[in-house]
């Protein structure tokens, strides 16, 4: 979600820095980008030892950075270039469609008034999950509730994490970077944007 479908990791980005004002320090880029795509655990682990506050207490900057985030996505999000015509375009063609996100159903259910709650069969968020991305476990239990083999899914991601939990999990892969630079991996395909993607782009690399 986050990266991928809409333009929410800058919101993420807004909200880190004020928090570490908030605990009297400045939040590095290095560590921003750090965070990308992980747990909301990882993230706070990185923040913490980016202030060097290594035993700040976690609980209190989660409510904090929660409320925060959430004020800026209702305030409305903004459409990663391509991403709703293909979403629209998949749920046209009748298929399956899962919304696999690290983000935790508080705020993921801000985020579906701007994306369509209705454009997705089933949604895993990071908070209902054991092991987070990059773990396989996300991609292989959204694979378990539609219903269908992970081998027939694409994962479309934008993170290094997201790319090691779809490839971990045997789905095929298209990654579309946002805030990070993405290597190329082999089994992997790379695009700098989703303009031109269409269902029968993603058949292609199912079938690759």
């Amino acid at each position: 979600m986050d990266g991928t479908l809409v333009d929410s990791e800058r919101v993420w980005g807004i909200a880190l820095s004020e928090l570490a004002v908030h605990a009297g320090g400045t939040l590095s880029e290095q560590a921003r980008l750090a965070m990308v795509g992980t747990s909301m655990t990882r993230s706070m682990q990185l923040f913490r030892e980016d202030l060097g506050q290594p035993d700040r207490p976690e609980a209190p900057d989660v409510r904090w950075i929660g409320d925060r985030v959430h004020e800026l996505f209702s305030a409305g999000l903004v459409w990663r270039p391509g991403a709703m015509e293909l979403l629209l375009a998949v749920r046209a063609a009748g298929i399956p469609t899962a919304l696999v996100t690290s983000t935790g159903r508080r705020l993921v259910e801000v985020a579906l008034k701007t994306i369509g709650a209705e454009n997705f069969d089933v949604v895993v968020c990071g908070d209902e999950v054991s092991r987070p991305k990059p773990d396989p476990e996300p991609y292989r239990t959204a694979a378990e509730l539609l219903g269908v083999p992970i081998g027939r899914c694409v994962a479309i991601e934008d993170s290094p994490s997201g790319v090691a939990s779809a490839l971990a999990a045997g789905a095929a892969v298209l990654a579309v970077p946002a805030e990070l630079e993405l290597p190329p991996i082999d089994g992997v395909h790379l695009r700098s944007t989703l303009v031109g993607v269409d269902p029968e782009f993603l058949t292609s690399i199912v079938l690759a």
